[in-house]
């Protein structure tokens, strides 16, 4: 007891200020304050005194300038003016780390949401990390299994794999996010809630994961409301906390939903500082952002692995709108949502004929391999004839696999079908495979 009262006071003595570094706000405009008289570096944490009273403000150095700072708020503005005093920090937002952050909810600060206390004396880490060496990185060639049969299927996830879930909005994104959550076989599950609205981060606490689900969970949270800065910063404090779990050995589940709001954050954040636009009014620091954040994923020697699952919210169903076309480049894989898949009552509407994983080679055995690819040779033939085929004006004995995926599609239907609460073991999966494979190979054989 002792000891832990000793390491707190340490704690405090070394975070305390023996001088105060002060400026003064020179202008407030829009979602930028401006600052003079700062020696801040990019990044670090300033407090803003309002001059007529009132609790502070804190904010963070976004951009300098030869004469004066940028600053953005983690909280409302209101009640500040030019006389308000600015008070340096001295050192950026750093995020604490430790196995007693099971089972909690906590803002991008890492700020207590379910009202229940947080010890100061835990260990803290700074959100930026220096890039991992590609050598010390350890070959993905063991499953992950998640417990959704159209994943581990035809979609296999790796341990230390990122993947993406492409999906427009009222998809089923959420639901199967939480089916990932609860079923998948990780030690350690931390999840980040990127710019959703307030209710759904209750209803995806309750519903989704439940008090049970919730105990190796770790959920960020950035609420729609939330400025710019604080739904940047839930990304980076869900991947150090990710990251302090790999360095012990644990096997992580990092999910962020989404990585698009992440995008649009710091849209906002650099056209705010006067980056110039690009495509479709993204600056270039968006797609300088990107890459460093989810390299931070994998699997290493001598520690545990992080698996990193993000989703890219596809604007107006665009596939190529340019976050989701850049995140393909960058991840192992992605599962696409169907919009017209959604709308026939099928859940999770996964479109397994446009969902890919790059590593499924590597993760799927032969016979695997050779039966997910004999159901999506016969899915794809009966798309392509699929408006022949509701019209009733296909003619059976044209195409003997057709004919059999015809009769057999129900089947195919009730496996790719599952409810939010249904878990089902990987073997048994495929054992279902095997079935409806068999069944459309003896077919083709007996043509």
């Amino acid at each position: 007891m002792w000891q832990a009262i000793e390491s707190e006071l340490t704690q405090r003595v070394q975070r305390v200020r023996l001088c105060r570094r002060l400026g003064r706000l020179t202008a407030i405009q829009g979602l930028i304050l401006e600052a003079t008289g700062l020696d801040v570096r990019l990044g670090e944490l300033v407090d803003i005194v309002p001059a007529r009273g009132g609790d502070s403000v804190v904010a963070e150095v976004v951009g300098l300038r030869s004469d004066y700072v940028l600053l953005m708020p983690h909280g409302p503005v209101e009640g500040l003016c030019l006389d308000s005093e600015v008070i340096a920090r001295g050192v950026a937002l750093e995020v604490p780390v430790g196995d007693e952050l099971l089972g909690r909810v906590l803002d991008a600060s890492c700020r207590p949401l379910d009202d229940k206390p947080l010890s100061h004396a835990l260990p803290r880490r700074p959100r930026t990390t220096a890039p991992i060496n590609p050598l010390h990185r350890v070959p993905i060639q063991q499953v992950m299994a998640t417990g959704v049969k159209a994943v581990d299927v035809f979609t296999p996830l790796g341990r230390g794999q990122r993947i993406g879930i492409f999906a427009g909005s009222g998809v089923g994104k959420s639901t199967l996010l939480g089916m990932l959550a609860k079923h998948a076989d990780a030690d350690v599950i931390v999840i980040a809630l990127i710019g959703e609205r307030g209710r759904e981060v209750g209803d995806f606490i309750r519903d989704s994961l439940g008090p049970q689900g919730l105990k190796r969970v770790v959920v960020i949270a950035a609420a729609a409301e939330q400025p710019a800065v604080l739904r940047r910063q839930a990304a980076y404090t869900a991947t150090v906390i990710a990251e302090d779990f790999r360095q012990r050995g644990r096997h992580v589940l990092l999910i962020m939903d989404s990585i698009t709001r992440f995008a649009l954050a710091q849209r906002e954040i650099g056209l705010a500082t006067g980056e110039a636009m690009g495509s479709r009014g993204y600056p270039p620091s968006v797609f300088a952002l990107l890459p460093p954040l989810l390299e931070r994923t994998g699997a290493l020697n001598g520690q545990g692995s992080i698996t990193g699952i993000y989703t890219v919210l596809v604007e107006g169903d665009d596939m190529n709108e340019p976050v989701s076309d850049h995140m393909r480049a960058i991840l192992d894989g992605h599962i696409v949502l169907s919009r017209h898949v959604a709308s026939r009552g099928h859940f999770p509407a996964i479109d397994v004929l446009h969902s890919i994983s790059r590593l499924a080679g590597v993760l799927h055995s032969s016979d695997q391999a050779s039966q997910a690819a004999q159901v999506s040779s016969a899915l794809a033939a009966y798309t392509d004839k699929e408006d022949l085929i509701t019209l009733g004006i296909y003619e059976r004995g044209v195409n003997a696999l057709l004919d059999k995926t015809i009769e057999l599609k129900p089947e195919i239907d009730r496996f790719l079908r599952q409810t939010p609460l249904e878990h089902v073991r990987v073997d048994e999966s495929w054992q279902r495979l095997k079935t409806i494979a068999t069944k459309l190979a003896g077919a083709v054989q007996h043509a």
